[in-house]
């Protein structure tokens, strides 16, 4: 078996301050150094082009080694903006998108695939992270296990929640939730 941790990266700036690429904030540095200091190691680390999700990794405590492309999750007519959150079931409800075989379905179909390649390049019992973004990592999370019990999966993913995938024989057969439930330590 091999596993996949997938985070969404950490807290952005606001505002002015927010920047191109939505840079990490002050806040999102320490909450992502602590997932990090709980999590890995790691043998591979890929992480979507956008700044936030690179600087989310290396503060994590990891170096990346490569980035992607990964296409935005949100499609319009199907899955609007943050619209996950107003979702009572949202990963039965991406399913259900996902089903009917649109433009949605295509991208959970490339997250997946990008998900499956980066952890097939890591040995047997090692593991992989990846870091993306909300909206998309629902998609292929929904992609890769099209068979779950979706409707006991909980809410979308907020800044630095996570799963763990094991995978083995090309596919994904397993998840587990990692939820940030705690505040970190402040920066000084």
């Amino acid at each position: 078996m091999r596993w996949l941790d997938v985070r969404r990266h950490s807290l952005t700036k606001k505002g002015a301050m927010r920047g191109r690429g939505s840079h990490l904030s002050a806040d999102g540095i320490a909450l992502a150094r602590f997932i990090g200091s709980g999590v890995g190691p790691y043998e591979r680390v890929v992480t979507s082009s956008s700044p936030r999700a690179v600087e989310t990794a290396v503060a994590m405590g990891f170096a990346v080694d490569d980035t992607m492309e990964m296409p935005s999750g949100y499609v319009s007519e199907e899955i609007p903006r943050h619209a996950q959150w107003d979702w009572i079931e949202p990963y039965r409800q991406i399913a259900d998108i996902i089903r009917k075989g649109r433009t949605a379905a295509a991208v959970a179909e490339t997250h997946r695939a990008i998900w499956a390649e980066t952890v097939d390049g890591v040995a047997e019992g090692g593991s992989a992270l990846l870091v993306g973004h909300g909206g998309a990592i629902e998609l292929a999370l929904v992609a890769c296990l099209p068979d779950a019990p979706h409707d006991t999966w909980g809410t979308p993913f907020a800044h630095c929640d996570g799963v763990r995938l094991g995978f083995t024989d090309g596919h994904f057969v397993s998840v587990e939730f990692h939820r940030v439930r705690q505040s970190p330590p402040r920066p000084n």
